[in-house]
This record gives structure tokens, sequence and C-alpha cells, in this order.
């Protein structure tokens, strides 16, 4: 992950206020700006993986970043995070085919989770089984080899990350990702997580009485 964002991209509204719509001076407002530095970090978390100060490092475009942050919100089933992340690929000038072959593989990987297998041991009880995921024929066409495959990866850290091997890594270094990239990628997966957990521990926040919360 980069570092340091531009300082145009500074000026961004800080996008959890956005998806938890969360108003200047609410009491949501007061309540975030009792962890200030938290939320600074997070919204620094936020620029450095889709306004990073350029040159990027590695090949990781910032469209194929909004393309996965699309897929993954789709995944975790939080709608509004799901359109801004949409709305930030066309806005990265993705053609319609793109937008939509992320719309339909959205629909594809859905699932409850998560899923897998534990090593051997008391944990064993809790292994799950669960369906597994590739980009279907036709939108791979479309969304190409190597951002089809950082899809499965997605899917895999959201549905099954008990499932995570080197087999699954090197798949992504046969797509042509670098070591550096798969970070990237891996981070950018994990803050979505993060981010969308926030929004929703918000919006339940924002459905108690005021003086519960203030």
């Amino acid at each position: 992950m980069n570092a340091t964002v531009s300082s145009s991209a500074s000026a961004v509204p800080d996008v959890i206020d956005r998806l938890a719509g969360i108003a200047p001076g609410s009491h949501l407002d007061r309540v975030r700006a009792q962890r200030e530095q938290a939320r600074t970090h997070a919204q620094q978390s936020y620029l450095s993986l889709f306004a990073p100060v350029p040159p990027l490092i590695g090949n990781f475009e910032i469209v194929d970043r909004f393309a996965i942050a699309a897929f993954v919100a789709g995944l975790h089933g939080q709608a509004e995070a799901a359109r801004f992340y949409a709305d930030g690929l066309a806005g990265q000038g993705a053609e319609a085919a793109v937008l939509e072959a992320i719309a339909g593989e959205t629909k594809r990987g859905a699932a409850a989770g998560p899923y897998g297998r534990y090593p051997a041991g008391p944990l064993s009880a809790e292994d799950a089984a669960g369906p597994s995921y590739a980009v279907g024929d036709a939108q791979r066409q479309v969304l190409g080899e190597r951002l089809s495959s950082a899809l499965a990866h997605a899917h895999l850290l959201v549905f099954h990350p008990r499932d995570a091997s080197a087999a699954a890594l090197q798949s992504l270094l046969d797509a042509g990702w670098s070591s550096t990239e798969i970070v990237t990628l891996s981070q950018l997966v994990a803050f979505l997580a993060f981010q969308i957990r926030v929004v929703t521990g918000l919006g339940a926040l924002a459905q108690r009485p005021v003086t519960l919360v203030d």
C-alpha cells in the first residue's frame, strides 16, 4: 500500500461518514470525533488504496481496485458500499461491459460463509463446506485473466479464509500478479471488511436513541 496520498485526494470527504450517512454536527459525527485518530487513519487507508500518489507501485491499476472493491462490497451485502465502489469504477472510465460483468459476478459469487477447514484439532468441529468460486467463462473474456484471478482470490479471502494456500497465491502469480501487488490486493480486501463493519456498526448506533450514544 502506498503510504501517502495527493493533496487533492486529501480533500475527499470522509468515505465512512458518507456510507453511514453521517451529517456534520450529528450525534454520530460527535461519536466519531471522540476517536479522531481512528477516523483519520481509516480515511487515509482508503486514500492510500484508491487515490495513491503516483507513480503506482507495480501495475495494480486504480480501475481494477474499484472493480475488486465493488465485487467485495457486494459479497459482503453492503448495498451502499457496493454502489459507492461501482460508481467509482464507472468514474474511472470502465466500459459498460466491465460494469455488467462485475455486477454479474457479484451475484454469482454470493454466499453465506465463512467456509473452510481448520487444521485437525479442536476447531475442526467448526469446519464448514461451501461453494468454491471462479469467474464465469463469458465474464472472463471481458475482465481478462488478471482481474478474474483477483476476483477469485478476493472471494477466497471473504468466504474461505481458512483455505488460503500457497496454490491460491501461485494462481495469482501465474496470472501476472507480483508479490507486492498481491499484498496490496489482500490489504484492499481486508480494508473493505473493516470499512464495511464500521459502517454497519454506525448504522446500528443510528437506530438507538441519541441519549444512548452521546
